[in-house]
């Protein structure tokens, strides 16, 4: 009897827990999924990425950001036009420090292998919320967990541009009335398993930021204080390599020149003064219109859509969904409907 008894309680207990086990896992995959990154991206600035960056790869330790970006820049871990210390850390600069991180494995200018060395880089970014993995073609990505939230509806996305003002960088297309203060930068990139064709910025900015109790700034906006000038970089012109050359350049030829010698460090990474740059500026000039027009179709790349604030990739025919183009994964963008 008391063998049977023993028997039942055991055998209660084993259907409680096959009953409780998928409820337990469900809860723990509510807790750990991913939602969409929020409407306006954070402003981490170059030179703040480069103290933590210099530090991790283990190339030295400093609190200047222009030594940091020196130390970096004579590894040759740059971004594609070399470090400028206010601009924003956006997705094509996280790649192309990627790149560059690599190459300086390959040259032996890092004492470590690229898989930890790319650790390293990919904990500092998250460190600083910049959870952005360049889009690599070819690779497999694994798919984004079962009932992850849908991306932000049109309406969502008004009421932050109504009440917080227009964001410096999103991923989302803008609302028709704010679409023409934006560029539109075609670089595809994943954040936490959500796939992105590119993401906006603003044409002009120049924002206050509290970094450990001090004022700086994002901006791309950069004063000559002897000649009273300001030069701007376009965000568009500096993705397609035709801007200004920042610290860590080794070759200046196809840069844009601005007739003062040691502009890299004078301008583009000196002392800034704390008020909004004069209204003389001196831009890089671009044919045609300052909007950067979305890519053709037959490149392959997904095409931002002005209406609703959401981004749309062209459909397919036949059907309302477009999917990344990889293999594998990532989730699918439905296409708004109008009401």
């Amino acid at each position: 009897m008391e063998r049977r008894s023993l028997f039942k309680v055991k055998l209660v207990v084993v259907s409680l827990l096959l009953i409780l086990f998928p409820i337990m896992v469900h809860a723990q995959a509510e807790q750990t999924k991913q939602g969409p990154p929020p409407i306006g991206q954070p402003l981490i600035r170059e030179g703040t990425l480069a103290v933590k960056l210099v530090f991790a790869l283990g190339l030295g330790t400093t609190d200047d950001q222009t030594e940091a970006e020196t130390i970096l820049g004579e590894a040759g871990i740059t971004p594609r036009n070399g470090w400028i210390a206010d601009y924003p850390v956006t997705p094509d600069i996280i790649g192309e420090l990627q790149k560059s991180i690599n190459d300086a494995v390959d040259a032996k200018k890092i004492s470590m292998g690229k898989e930890e060395a790319l650790k390293r880089f990919n904990d500092v970014n998250a460190e600083l919320s910049l959870a952005v993995k360049p889009h690599t073609d070819g690779k497999t990505y694994e798919e984004t967990p079962p009932g992850a939230e849908n991306y932000p509806e049109p309406t969502v996305i008004n009421n932050y541009y109504n009440n917080q003002g227009p964001p410096v960088v999103t991923y989302y297309a803008p609302p028709p009335d704010y679409y023409y203060l934006y560029s539109w930068v075609p670089y595809p990139f994943w954040w936490t398993g959500f796939w992105f064709p590119g993401f906006f910025i603003l044409n002009d900015f120049h924002r206050t930021v509290i970094i450990d109790r001090r004022v700086a700034f994002v901006s791309n906006h950069f004063n000559d204080v002897r000649r009273h000038r300001v030069f701007r970089i376009d965000p568009v012109t500096r993705f397609r390599g035709r801007t200004f050359a920042g610290i860590g350049v080794s070759r200046t030829r196809g840069f844009i020149s601005t007739g003062v010698p040691r502009s890299d460090r004078r301008i583009f990474n000196g002392p800034r003064a704390r008020t909004i740059p004069g209204s003389r500026m001196a831009a890089p000039t671009s044919r045609g219109s300052r909007m950067a027009a979305p890519p053709s179709r037959g490149t392959g790349m997904s095409v931002p859509s002005p209406r609703g604030g959401r981004m749309i990739s062209p459909a397919p025919r036949g059907g309302g969904m477009v999917s990344p183009p990889s293999r594998g994964g990532g989730r699918s963008i439905q296409r708004g409907q109008r009401k």
